[in-house]
């Protein structure tokens, strides 16, 4: 692991003096006296982290930090200033430094959040030249966005599901993208240059069944809304299956199937075949992390579908946005999205009007519920998950009257 730190600040002592206490910790100082001095090492392939000082002559610490971040979005910035000013600290981390300290800080701090921003940029570069690697060939890459933990693992189990030649049943909530993830499903598959043949169950009778998986032969049968099959076309499916008809079967439900057997209104032979192989896409409420990223892609490809330049996102606005609900999950951002572009102000600005210490609560807020969620309420994983020590975690559950048991399912 790259151990380089890009030191910037303007007072000689004390560049010199956390020099030292870097070198002292096996850590690679590249001491610089001003952003002009540092600019050429700030490039999307430089391995290290940026050190900071804020009130700097000339090109401050936070020219520096749009600097960085103009070069590469995923370079780790941490800042130092000797303020002890709160708004300041909130405007860094709101136009995305790593984090925020204040002067003098206490080695260990300094060198704990370095140690962190470290292994972040050793874990996106590698996750990047993976990525690149497979970058043509990757369709959950590429289609499939989100950078948290859920979303990550989601993709995962595409890709593995994928390469398996058994039918696969995709359910999550309205929103979520079942279609999308039914496609990519196929695109990643060995079956990917056959066709890819998308029906809904509710229209599909057994002549129109047949003619689908002939249509899609060698390829893929994507049955959205499988719930709704006529009886007979269930029973019709499940025997197509039984027997081998050279077509895979991707079905996808928005509907609780189990609760659909016990009901009577879907086979059950058929439920156990689907849910052998399936795949559930978490709703935005469990990644609440993910809805700035979700938000800031739909925003490019709605100005890009109106022919209108791309217009800025607030951090305000992005704080709004994770402390709402979203029960229409990504269809419902991608319609937020749209209307942002188009200059409609609607429930996008939901939030803009409170304070920031009540929008951060409301996020933070969003954040624990989402790792409990996550966790089936076992504190102590979503405490590791959220990378906070236990006892904070408590304290953080205490103050917004959040019970882990109330997330056991």
């Amino acid at each position: 692991m790259s151990k380089r730190v890009l030191l910037v600040d303007d007072d000689m002592a004390v560049r010199e003096a956390v020099a030292q206490t870097l070198e002292l910790a096996q850590l690679e100082p590249l001491a610089m006296g001003s952003f002009l001095a540092a600019k050429d090492h700030i490039t999307r392939d430089f391995d290290g982290v940026i050190l900071s000082d804020i009130r700097m002559p000339g090109r401050d610490g936070f020219h520096l930090l749009d600097y960085a971040k103009s070069q590469d979005l995923d370079l780790p910035v941490v800042l130092l200033t000797g303020e002890g000013d709160i708004p300041m600290a909130v405007q860094a981390m709101g136009q995305g430094a790593f984090d925020f300290l204040e002067k003098p800080c206490a080695s260990n701090d300094l060198l704990a959040v370095l140690e962190r921003a470290l292994k972040t940029r050793r874990l996106v570069l590698e996750n990047r030249r993976l990525t690149e690697l497979v970058a043509t060939g990757d369709p959950a890459a590429r289609m499939l966005f989100g950078t948290s933990q859920p979303a990550e693992a989601m993709r995962t189990r595409v890709r593995r599901l994928a390469q398996l030649e058994t039918d696969v049943l995709v359910t999550g909530a309205p929103g979520t993208g079942i279609s999308k993830v039914a496609e990519v499903l196929h695109l990643s598959s060995p079956r990917s240059k056959a066709p890819f043949v998308k029906c809904a169950g509710s229209e599909l009778r057994i002549d129109a069944l047949k003619a689908a998986i002939a249509e899609a032969a060698g390829g893929s049968l994507f049955l959205d809304e499988v719930a709704f099959l006529p009886s007979d076309t269930q029973l019709g499916l499940f025997a197509m299956v039984e027997s081998g008809c050279g077509t895979r079967l991707i079905a996808g439900s928005a509907r609780d199937l189990k609760a659909e057997v016990q009901e009577g209104r879907f086979n059950a032979d058929l439920y156990f075949h689907m849910t052998a192989m399936s795949l559930r896409i978490p709703p935005l409420s469990e990644r609440p992390e993910d809805i700035p990223v979700l938000f800031r892609h739909y925003v490019a490809q709605a100005s890009e579908q109106a022919g209108l330049n791309v217009p800025p996102i607030a951090p305000e606005v992005e704080a709004g946005l994770m402390t709402q609900d979203w029960p229409g999950n990504a269809r419902s951002l991608m319609s937020a999205a749209m209307r942002f572009v188009l200059g409609m102000p609607d429930e996008v600005y939901e939030g803009r009007d409170q304070g920031l210490t009540e929008q951060m609560a409301r996020v933070e807020r969003s954040l624990l519920a989402a790792a409990l969620g996550r966790h089936n309420g076992q504190a102590v994983k979503a405490a590791e998950a959220l990378k906070l020590p236990r006892k904070t975690f408590y304290d953080k559950l205490a103050r917004y009257g959040i019970r882990a048991e109330d997330f056991r399912r």
